[in-house]
């Protein structure tokens, strides 16, 4: 009797070691297995939460099929005490597996609502954006001038929470003072920004930080970002251009960042200076004489008088020969290039075709015909 009872004990024991097992790969399934999440979710982890609140939310999203599992699978993985805070992009379909990498690994949030902080050749904005998770895409909530005395609520309300990102985006064309002024102003950063940093040396760019970041070190990253690119543009360069400086083709890239915003140009006008430049031949351009008008500090926001292109200065390309002194703004990446490697033309002069683009023409003829044409659309608007 003794033997059977035994015997049916060892049965069940087998049994049930079977049944575990059964379960356990079960789990394992469906915890490394694709997700039930049918649209991409924005999931916020709060400062503080617990794994069973995580696990509850991603729960009533529909995100995991059994939140009681993705504990448990956390707790067996070893992660279950390194949730990180903030508000994160859960993909559909994700695993719970992958869910859990997401709210651990740290780093950035991936959506959620940002701060942009725009800084551009006419006018600097803050902007509110929230991702829209089944787009990917972000819709502006609010928008404020750099001059806004007070804020509203739609905007301290998220700029104070912990997890929200602030992302500073400078504007090709934008000159040093421009960037350092409106640094000065963000009401989200820290520190001091010391003194205006060289003209043209700062990186046109895209900057995640912060709130409370610093601006002198912020201005300092900018600085660095351009002068390595700088460098290894130049070591890159095409034979035969008339510059014997990186800083000498760094002026010219910056006078062609503000003659043109049409990217398939660049290389073009950059030809048409360079080879004023080998004739030689008087750069002649409207940007360098309002950059010695302004030094920088603003837009002029009117046309250049007469006597203000006939002014012996510095800046004004129709009564000196060869570069300005300096940069007359912060050149972009594909600016730099343009001059480093520019297009093979034998273009001595354009003119805006009316399209947002520029006519070329090799002759003194063909662009004074240019020119009648744009003088008849100009007419005609």
């Amino acid at each position: 009797m003794w033997k059977h009872v035994v015997a049916n004990a060892l049965t069940l024991l087998i049994v049930g070691f079977i049944m575990l097992a059964g379960v356990v790969a079960l789990g394992q399934r469906s915890f490394h297995g694709e997700g039930p999440l049918e649209q991409a979710i924005c999931l916020r982890v709060e400062q503080g939460a617990t794994l069973r609140a995580v696990a509850e939310d991603l729960g009533e999203q529909g995100a995991v099929s059994s939140p009681m599992l993705f504990r448990v699978g956390a707790q067996y993985d070893g992660r279950h005490e390194r949730l990180r805070f903030g508000s994160y992009l859960v993909p559909e379909r994700a695993s719970m597996e992958q869910i859990l990498d997401i709210v651990t690994r740290g780093g950035a949030s991936t959506c959620g609502t940002e701060v942009v902080f725009r800084i551009g050749v006419t006018a600097v904005n803050y902007e509110v954006r929230e991702l829209d998770p089944a787009t990917s895409r972000f819709v502006e909530t609010v928008e404020l001038p750099l001059e806004t005395a007070e804020f509203p609520a739609e905007y301290t309300q998220v700029a104070e929470q912990a997890d929200t990102r602030f992302r500073i985006v400078v504007a090709e064309g934008t000159t040093s003072w421009q960037i350092w002024n409106a640094l000065e102003n963000a009401e989200f950063l820290s520190g001091s920004v010391g003194e205006v940093p060289p003209e043209g040396h700062l990186m046109p760019d895209g900057y995640e930080v912060r709130r409370g970041a610093d601006r002198g070190e912020l201005l300092a990253l900018m600085q660095e970002r351009q002068e390595a690119f700088l460098a290894q543009a130049w070591e890159n360069r095409v034979e035969g251009l008339p510059f014997e400086t990186a800083q000498e083709a760094l002026i010219l890239a910056s006078i062609v960042e503000k003659e043109t915003g049409v990217a398939e140009e660049r290389r073009v006008v950059a030809s048409v200076f360079i080879n004023r430049l080998g004739v030689p031949m008087r750069l002649q351009t409207d940007p360098t004489v309002i950059y010695g008008i302004t030094r920088g500090e603003g837009v002029l926001g009117r046309g250049l008088r007469r006597s203000e292109l006939n002014a012996d200065t510095p800046y004004n390309t129709y009564r000196i020969d060869g570069l300005p002194p300096t940069p007359i703004a912060n050149p972009g990446r594909a600016a730099i290039e343009a001059v480093l490697d520019p297009e093979e033309t034998e273009y001595l002069y354009f003119v805006a075709d009316g399209t947002g683009g520029h006519a070329f023409a090799t002759t003194l003829a063909e662009h004074n015909e240019n020119v009648a044409r744009w003088r008849q659309i100009e007419a005609g608007q």
